[in-house]
């Protein structure tokens, strides 16, 4: 009698197991499905976006802006323009390499200056370059219905994650006959803080009044660039003025960025360019 009792006991039991592994798994789902549907879970997960991230130095900054300019285009004065010009009369332009330098349709992003705050920071930009002495006080504020402003990136092709960010203010080309004397021509101007990379600006100040060993110190100082050393190679027909002076920064890896800082005689326009 016993023996027949634990046959039915283990006859149960291993019916038992064998509902629970059919209908089990369905039953625990369903359960843990009205724990989870419908209801908002919040949980911290790791993506593949997140972790190093490579910051580039004020140096490298540079660099890559001037690498994207002279693989692209100049911004320059009138005068300037019109002598760049290959022996067939065509205007110059430079080969596209693995610097890009384009229009961002995107617009900025929520830490870059904006298209409403662009002007008013050139402007305090500008304050700063007079108060520091490397533009005289006679330039002009820019006023947002004589200029135009673009936002630009500068890309490393080949490393994207390289890139900068700028805006080119420039005095409108729609104005015809506009005066032009103690006014900003050209500028590109860093789109994350806002400080002026390279412009063209014209004023009463000459040549022999400037001394450009001081302006590229003042400058550097104030772009948080390390100190540069003279071109030795101050060839004069890397110019179309014979009123210039080259220096050389460090760039990436072993590479160099070479900055003018020149003056042409007639029209009275003072420039600092980091293309070519």
């Amino acid at each position: 009698m016993k023996k027949n009792m634990r046959n039915i006991a283990f006859l149960l039991f291993v019916c038992l197991v064998m509902a629970f592994s059919i209908w089990g798994p369905e039953a625990i789902a369903e359960y843990r499905d009205r724990e989870i549907l419908g209801v908002t879970h919040a949980q911290t997960v790791e993506t593949a976006g997140e972790g190093y991230r490579y910051t580039l130095s004020s140096n490298e900054r540079l660099y890559i802006l001037a690498k994207c300019l002279n693989s692209q285009s100049f911004p320059e004065s009138d005068q300037n323009a019109m002598t760049r010009k290959d022996e067939d009369g065509l205007e110059y332009q430079e080969p596209e390499g693995s610097y890009a330098f384009v229009v961002n349709h995107r617009g900025p992003s929520g830490k870059e200056i904006t298209d409403a705050e662009i002007i008013e920071s050139c402007n305090e930009g500008l304050q700063i370059l007079k108060d520091l002495g490397i533009l005289p006080d006679s330039v002009r504020k820019v006023e947002a219905s004589a200029y135009d402003a673009v936002l630009y990136s500068a890309i490393d092709v080949p490393e994207p994650q390289n890139n900068v960010a700028v805006w080119k203010v420039s005095l409108s080309t729609s104005q015809k006959n506009a005066r032009k004397e103690n006014r900003l021509i050209d500028a590109y101007i860093d789109a994350d803080d806002g400080r002026i990379y390279e412009f063209y600006a014209r004023s009463s100040m000459r040549w022999e009044e400037m001394d450009p060993d001081e302006i590229i110190a003042r400058w550097s100082e104030y772009m948080g660039l390390e100190a540069p050393e003279v071109y030795e190679d101050q060839n004069p027909l890397l110019e179309t003025t014979p009123y210039f002076k080259k220096y050389v920064f460090a760039g990436m890896g072993n590479e160099k960025t070479i900055v003018t800082i020149g003056f042409y005689e007639g029209i009275n326009e003072f420039f600092l360019k980091v293309s070519k």
